[in-house]
């Protein structure tokens, strides 16, 4: 859910490109994750203030809970957030949580959160990494775009389709 909350933010300040990058380092004992945009980005005062509660560009409530959320989960689990923003040119939050800790977040269905981003934002860039140890998956819409040709991204068979092509190629990354 953190992923998708996050993506909801990137598409909320009017990215067109929204990278995921997920890296599981056993070795090093670190799970990070990586959402980068091209979005509005963010000032140095929101920035300074983005972890609170408190703090949000809505209208339509007072809170914002998606970075202070995250940066619970990750300090709950050994880690930290880092968030780097430039105004006009984008955001890049990332996550870094103990990679054995107990309460470190199962990452989740994370096939279907990538496909539910991209076949409901079929105008934004979806770029997926993800990396285990020395062996990475990469997954791009633009790449996909290309090969379905007149076909959509959102199109119920390509969704599912997809998800099941993001599936498999994960399972390649978790064979030892």
């Amino acid at each position: 859910m953190h992923i998708l909350d996050i993506a909801q933010n990137s598409i909320r300040a009017e990215a067109t490109k929204i990278e995921i990058f997920i890296n599981e380092n056993e070795e090093k004992n670190l799970f990070t994750l990586s959402i980068k945009d091209n979005g509005f980005g963010m000032d140095e005062d929101f920035l300074a203030i983005v972890a609170d509660p408190y703090t949000t560009t809505r209208t339509t409530r007072k809170v914002g809970l998606g970075v202070p959320l995250l940066k619970h989960s990750a300090e709950q689990s050994g880690g930290y957030i880092k968030v780097y923003s430039e105004k006009a040119v984008g955001t890049n939050i990332q996550a870094v949580f103990q990679f054995n800790h107990i309460d470190r977040p199962p990452l989740g269905d994370i096939a279907g959160t990538i496909i539910l981003i991209a076949a409901a934002n079929p105008e934004i860039e979806i770029k997926y990494i993800h990396q285990k140890n020395n062996k990475k998956y990469e997954f791009n819409t633009i790449e996909i775009k290309e090969v379905l040709g007149d076909i959509r991204i959102n199109n119920p068979k390509i969704r599912n389709m997809l998800k099941e092509l993001i599936q498999e190629n994960l399972k390649e990354i978790y064979v030892i």
